[in-house]
């Protein structure tokens, strides 16, 4: 496993996260989570990302009991706030940040996060407000760093104009071969500013797995086959972007890698990312993917595949 430094912190962080998206404490036995959790750390991942929001609450208290007895510094912790928790209780008003991080912090039976992030924006709060809370959470020593997910880059530069406040160290934004938008502006701005990169979704919610037939229906074990954990993908499952994906398997072996791993060497090739989160169900998807930390590949290979994904995502977006 390879490490890089999270943007201007001094954290380092495995090129290869655990993330508790829709599995951890949802969707996931806890056996197989806890299995996963033990041959990740086996394997030298020392990322882990969860929210407050995730099951609402049971993937940090599943965390929070599943680290218990592992040396508190042996691993990063990362977790959110933002989306709502209760009918009263959300957004980034100075009261729900001070509120939702002690709570996330009972759940994860821990005195710190190392890193606290906005899960999104909260347009319904002066950003001079959140920035505040988040500054006084630092100081306060209950995280040590914080980072945002998917903020636009307006806000992003916003935040960094005022004066007197803590600064960002990460961007959690989606980004994939899929989905390449963080390249128009949140990345540039990010890596002139000392922010990196934590992707979420670097396989497209399992869809650059490669798994998925485009004239079959979803494997009853799928994500896409699963009303807890379908969501997001639905955009992604057209047929024209599945068959596209079924041609990337071709430039994967010619790289000496697996579909899985070949896209998450495509997302780790961006020198501002840090991490790519991965979900994992199985303890053997998780020593597939860590295999992606540190591979070398020949760029003309990673055109070949932008360029077939290229052409599947205009003919959707033409449909």
């Amino acid at each position: 496993m390879k490490y890089r430094k999270l943007g201007s912190s001094d954290l380092d962080v495995s090129e290869i996260s655990l993330g508790s998206w829709l599995t951890y404490g949802v969707g996931v036995e806890a056996d197989q989570a806890r299995a996963c959790l033990d041959e990740a750390l086996a394997q030298g991942v020392n990322f882990i990302d969860t929210a407050n929001v995730y099951g609402i609450g049971a993937a940090e208290t599943f965390l929070g009991e599943a680290l218990q007895g592992r040396a508190r510094d042996s691993y990063v912790l990362a977790t959110k706030v933002f989306f709502p928790m209760s009918d009263r209780d959300r957004g980034l008003s100075r009261a729900q940040i001070e509120k939702q991080l002690d709570a996330s912090l009972q759940r994860l039976r821990t005195d710190y996060v190392d890193l606290y992030q906005c899960h999104r924006y909260d347009w319904d709060t002066p950003l001079e407000e959140t920035m505040d809370a988040l500054t006084r959470a630092v100081e306060s020593g209950k995280t040590r760093y914080i980072g945002f997910s998917e903020w636009p880059a307006e806000r992003i530069q916003a935040a960094l104009e005022l004066p007197g406040v803590a600064k960002f160290v990460s961007s959690q934004p989606q980004y994939s071969l899929l989905w390449r938008e963080p390249e128009d502006e949140v990345i540039p701005l990010c890596a002139a500013n000392g922010i990196s990169q934590i992707v979420w979704s670097p396989l497209g919610q399992g869809v650059l797995s490669g798994k998925y037939d485009p004239d079959q229906p979803p494997p009853k074990d799928s994500r896409a086959a699963s009303n807890e954990m379908g969501g997001f993908i639905d955009r992604l499952m057209r047929p024209e972007v599945l068959r596209a994906v079924q041609q990337l398997k071709p430039i994967a072996t010619e790289a000496g890698l697996t579909l899985p791993q070949f896209a998450l060497a495509w997302v780790l090739r961006e020198p501002n990312v840090a991490s790519a989160i991965i979900g994992a169900s199985r303890p053997a998807q998780v020593i597939e993917n860590c295999a992606a930390s540190g591979v070398i590949i020949d760029t003309q290979l990673f055109l070949r595949a932008e360029a077939v994904l290229d052409r599947a995502l205009g003919q959707v977006e033409t449909a």
